[in-house]
């Protein structure tokens, strides 16, 4: 049977409701709204007892962080938006660098952060393995507007976004928030909780998010992120020296350093973020080479801890036979020396191997005297599974690379200027240690305050540095440009203009500087714009007109819409990745695109024959979707269903 899209984002409050209903039915009860109408809400009371805890409700006294409007903010990240994700073809670069063409995986996209994030939940969801965002730090002279920039039009369907007030007006304005206007820390606090509780959404289990703030709001930062992510997901609060002369502007004292702020969407592992050791490190971490010129160093086999010892760890405490040459065996031999892992004073420790392991690595194990004792060591190997070997990320960072005047002179020569087209980027070098933290090499990562885009810039190096496949999604509202700045006057209108077009020279520095490790380094991005939805409002509310009406609708979608713009937003609904692979081919005269290898087949032509109908359904595709109004009389729709029976009775049909 043929569905209709819903073609919105999802209802989060009203997939929540769905989850606890789910898990509690018996909680479920009707109510009368403000309205007076019947409502379903959830019984407090029936919770109450069913989870078997004390529900805090009033004004009691409890441990929590608030401010006011936060339950607007909460409203605003679960709300439901009528938008559109429209590709820019003209801004896209392909993977080798043409412009024009989409084959690429990397997405950038114009527009409020708080829509992308809501368009991207469907498609993204626990995709994402790391997040990095360098917000506003909220000093008072932040030039940053996060609102849709559009006044809502009478004339279209649009879901209240809750971003500006009865009169229009923008709630969150940075512009202008400063310490008079009375709401300092609360319109931060509103702009930053909705789209971080949204952002968590897209993290992968063991995904990661790092902030980068200053002194303003790291209190407040890291307790939103506490509250979102929970307190046993606090990864760590780095201290980054990024600037030594100080900071002029600061009123008492002038600060030298930032912070970056990282949380994870699951407790993790230990040794999780470390990252791998430079060439100079191994080099002088594994002097040693093997008789193949395989680095390695000597690490002994007894446990240094006194914590542990053959009182509460017997199965590591076994004898070790020693041989004048050095070599050892786990069972005795004619003229073997028996070793225990007995410390100078006499405590009986323990080996960090059992016997069956080190009966395992036997050819691993060395035996040498120290001060006329006999100790074990084991060669421990730089690269073990051709990986490198890892090392524990501090706390501080203080290397020189990370400075801000080094990100400013990255960019500066990317453009070839020397003045500030863009104010502080973020260094390129402190982005790929972040880069590496997050360990794997195919990994999608995202960043929806992209200023310049340096997070862009930095994912590209660690590929071209490692051959990874990671693949970035920028997001960014099109700021405008002061027309007294020195980015207008070189010709940048927007943020976006400078973010794209660092990437494009970025890229194409990357491959120029190692043409023989980077074939196949994409450098590209498809640049999507936020728009408001393809669909006309009698779409979504066919019952607020009447059939007089209707009949003004020739078909529900706008007229300026291409079956491109209807291609993406179809994506988004059914979860198909942005980056897919798109073929558009001719079926009997209509043009059909076919996406991620036959996964999806749309066709949104008119006068749609049983022809191509056929020839869609022989395809198998898991989705085939067309414009409800696209057949071309009523036998093809009649025939339809019977056709898709025959051919490909497992395909999920979808109409518009």
């Amino acid at each position: 049977m043929m569905e209709k899209l819903k073609m919105h984002t999802p209802d989060l409050a009203e997939e929540n409701f769905k989850k606890l209903a789910a898990l509690f039915p018996n909680a479920v009860t009707e109510k009368l709204d403000e309205s007076g109408g019947v409502t379903r809400t959830i019984d407090a009371d029936v919770l109450r007892q069913e989870i078997s805890a004390t529900v805090v409700e009033g004004p009691q006294e409890r441990y929590q962080f608030t401010w006011p409007d936060k339950k607007k903010s909460v409203v605003l990240a679960n709300q439901p938006i009528a938008k559109t994700l429209r590709l820019e073809r003209e801004k896209s670069v392909g993977r080798d660098g043409p412009p024009g063409s989409i084959d690429t995986e990397n997405i950038y996209i114009e527009g409020d952060n708080l829509d992308a994030l809501k368009l991207l939940q469907e498609t993204y969801l626990g995709k994402v393995k790391m997040i990095y965002i360098d917000p506003p730090y909220n000093t008072g002279s932040d030039a940053f507007v996060y609102d849709d920039n559009s006044s809502i039009r009478s004339e279209e369907f649009s879901v209240i976004s809750g971003q500006r007030d009865a009169e229009g007006n923008l709630l969150f304005d940075m512009r202008i928030n400063n310490e008079s206007n009375g709401r300092f820390h609360t319109d931060w606090l509103n702009m930053m909780y909705s789209r971080i509780r949204l952002a968590k959404d897209l993290l992968t289990e063991d995904g990661l998010i790092f902030i980068s703030i200053d002194d303003n709001e790291i209190l407040n930062l890291r307790k939103i992120c506490t509250e979102i992510f929970g307190e046993d997901h606090f990864v760590a609060q780095i201290t980054l020296l990024c600037n030594p002369k100080g900071r002029s502007q600061d009123k008492y004292v002038a600060n030298c350093h930032e912070y970056i702020l990282i949380f994870s969407k699951s407790i993790l592992l230990s040794g999780s973020v470390s990252i791998p050791k430079s060439e100079d490190e191994i080099q002088k971490d594994y002097a040693l080479l093997d008789s193949e010129g395989k680095p390695y160093r000597e690490l002994e086999l007894r446990n240094t801890h006194r914590d542990f010892g053959r009182f509460n760890r017997p199965k590591l405490w076994y004898p070790i036979y020693s041989l004048s040459d050095g070599s050892v065996s786990l069972k005795p031999l004619p003229g073997s020396e028996t070793v225990y892992p007995i410390w100078d004073d006499g405590f009986e420790g323990c080996w960090t191997w059992g016997k069956e392991k080190a009966s395992a690595e036997v050819h691993l194990l060395i035996a040498k005297k120290v001060m006329g004792k006999t100790k074990i060591y084991r060669k421990a190997y730089a690269y073990e599974e051709n990986m490198p070997p890892l090392k524990q990320v501090k706390s501080i960072w203080n290397d020189k690379a990370f400075f801000t005047e080094k990100g400013q002179i990255a960019f500066n020569t990317l453009f070839n200027t020397k003045g500030k087209i863009f104010q502080s980027p973020k260094s390129v070098s402190m982005l790929h240690q972040c880069i590496l933290m997050a360990q794997k090499k195919d990994i999608i990562v995202l960043d929806f305050f992209s200023g310049s885009g340096s997070t862009a810039h930095a994912l590209m190096e660690a590929n071209a540095n490692d051959g990874g496949k990671r693949k970035f999604i920028l997001i960014q509202i099109p700021e405008k440009c002061g027309e007294h700045t020195e980015a207008y006057s070189a010709g940048y209108k927007t943020i976006c203009d400078i973010g794209e077009e660092r990437i494009r020279r970025a890229g194409k520095k990357i491959k120029e500087d190692s043409p023989m490790t980077t074939g196949d380094l994409d450098i590209g991005f498809r640049v999507f714009r936020v728009d408001t939805t393809n669909m006309e409002d009698v779409y979504y509310r066919p019952a607020d007109y009447n059939q007089g009406q209707m009949q003004l609708f020739a078909d529900n979608i706008k007229p300026d819409r291409t079956p491109e713009d209807l291609l993406f937003q179809v994506m988004l609904d059914l979860g198909i990745l942005l980056s897919s692979d798109i073929e558009e081919t001719e079926v009997a005269g209509k043009k059909v695109f076919s996406v991620a290898g036959g996964y999806l087949i749309a066709c949104f032509d008119s006068d749609v024959t049983e022809e191509t109908v056929t020839e869609i359904a022989m395809c198998k595709p898991f989705y085939a979707v067309f414009r409800d109004s696209g057949m071309a009389n009523d036998s093809v729709m009649t025939n339809f269903e019977q056709i898709f029976e025959t051919y490909s009775p497992k395909t999920k049909r979808k109409v518009l």
